[in-house]
């Protein structure tokens, strides 16, 4: 059996003294790059932006997925149309009265529109708009900072909107985003989402060096789940 997965990297917890080097060695393996933005009010934290996605395309093609965690996405997603960033995740929890009128906006210029659901977020929140989604991303830790607890629970509204998806014909993919590492990768390849978000406890941390830290993230992938990589895209048993 053959099954197409993607890996999309969080630049967020990369090295940034090893910038250029990293970005390079996974331009040709991963399908996206995956940008926290967080505005210091919807998380207590600050990370990336929109600056930060112009610096990678300096040096990658690879498409761009910003993941907004913020309490005014009207602002942000008009900075992210600007720079024509390829995807743009809005979380679900802010988007009551501006739904549509964002998702369009998004569409109008050519772009991918997502929706980011927290772990206490049922997927019955998109049923107004999700017909309208490209992709929809479940957070399976609480969001703001790496390294929080894996909420096993969240795996299972990959499985419903798996069956939502088949049963109506939508057209989103499925992601999802936290502690996605050795320890997990079972549970979280039974899930089967579209796309893996991978961090630092699931390759950046692993060691020194991203050759050998993408080498070891490969191996336990296929040590914990029995499928095996093809270029990092095609998983096959």
């Amino acid at each position: 059996m053959t099954r197409q997965i993607q890996l999309s990297p969080s630049l967020m917890t990369m090295d940034l003294d090893q910038f250029k080097e990293q970005i390079t060695f996974l331009n040709d393996k991963v399908n996206s790059y995956h940008i926290d933005i967080m505005d210091g009010h919807f998380v207590p934290n600050i990370t990336l932006s929109p600056w930060f996605i112009q610096e990678v395309r300096k040096i990658s093609d690879v498409p761009m997925s910003a993941h907004l965690m913020v309490t005014d996405p009207t602002f942000w997603v008009q900075e992210l149309v600007d720079i024509q960033c390829e995807m743009i995740c809005i979380p679900a929890e802010v988007v009551n009265g501006v739904a549509f009128r964002l998702i369009d906006q998004i569409h109008d210029a050519g772009l991918k529109a997502g929706m980011v659901l927290n772990p206490e977020t049922p997927v019955s929140a998109l049923e107004p708009y999700i017909d309208l989604l490209d992709k929809v991303t479940i957070m399976t830790v609480d969001p703001g900072f790496a390294g929080q607890r894996f909420l096993e629970k969240t795996l299972d509204k990959i499985t419903t909107l798996r069956e939502l998806r088949e049963e109506k014909g939508y057209h989103y993919e499925i992601e999802m985003d936290g502690s996605t590492n050795k320890k997990h990768w079972k549970m979280i390849s039974d899930a089967n989402p579209d796309v893996y978000i991978i961090g630092r406890s699931g390759l950046f941390g692993l060691t020194p060096d991203i050759v050998s830290s993408w080498d070891q993230m490969v191996e336990e992938y296929e040590t914990e789940t029995g499928y095996h990589f093809d270029n990092g895209v095609y998983v096959n048993n």
